[in-house]
């Protein structure tokens, strides 16, 4: 079952819900998984993967539309992201105001998904990339305790301000990290740093590296596809 929420596009208000392309897999969904798509992508980058997974209760899957924003690392051209990029080193200033703003549009989807009937800690917030950042962002920072977090080919944002702002909700929110050897858009350094950083902070995290570069190959859908029913297996 597909369906398109049209509520909104461009820079949206948190009180106007981002736009989604949304697959039940079964009747009467007990789950759910907001997945957040990479830079310049839509949220129909990741709808094919939906029919590789088998998971184990029917599951609504919520693929949200970015706003469409400047990006500085694209030389300003206008696309869909999450928040604005200037660099990934240690001297480009983080954009925390985009990071926020967009953290409110995902707070109000998850939200969305509870009145729909759906317990916080039977949602996981995944992501790719841009998407994945964003997930890492807020998952650790949602005040409802969160079923995962899914973060693909990224890496932590604002990683020092994590210990002032983590939510106790999810401190022991289950997290499944993955990245390619030869990613060439997001540094195999700086996903690993952000690894490091959560598993010292105590995370539940499960890292995984495969030898592609900024994509997501077969062996990753079968580790993160048994990842996710066994987050379900645990509610059922």
């Amino acid at each position: 079952m597909q369906n398109c929420n049209s509520k909104t596009d461009g820079e949206s208000s948190v009180s106007a819900l981002l736009e989604t392309v949304e697959i039940e897999t079964g009747p009467t969904p007990r789950a759910a998984v907001v997945w957040l798509h990479g830079l310049g992508a839509d949220g129909n980058d990741f709808v094919p993967l939906v029919p590789e997974l088998e998971l184990a209760v029917p599951t609504r899957f919520v693929f949200p539309h970015a706003p469409v924003r400047p990006v500085t690392i694209n030389g300003g051209m206008p696309m869909r992201a999450w928040y604005d990029i200037r660099g990934f080193d240690a001297r480009a200033r983080e954009d925390e105001a985009g990071l926020n703003a967009s953290a409110a549009q995902i707070a109000a989807l998850l939200e969305r998904e509870i009145a729909r009937g759906i317990a916080s800690a039977d949602i996981v917030l995944a992501g790719f990339s841009q998407g994945g950042a964003l997930a890492l962002y807020w998952g650790l920072r949602a005040p409802q305790p969160l079923g995962g977090i899914l973060a693909l080919s990224t890496y932590l944002p604002l990683a020092a301000a994590l210990a002032a702002q983590a939510s106790v909700a999810n401190a022991a929110v289950p997290v499944f990290m993955a990245h390619g050897d030869a990613d060439p858009i997001v540094p195999l350094e700086l996903a690993l740093g952000s690894a490091h950083a959560l598993e010292a902070a105590g995370y539940a995290l499960e890292w995984h590296r495969y030898p592609m570069g900024h994509a997501v190959c077969p062996d990753e859908i079968r580790d993160l596809n048994r990842w996710l029913c066994e987050r379900q297996r645990v509610r059922r």
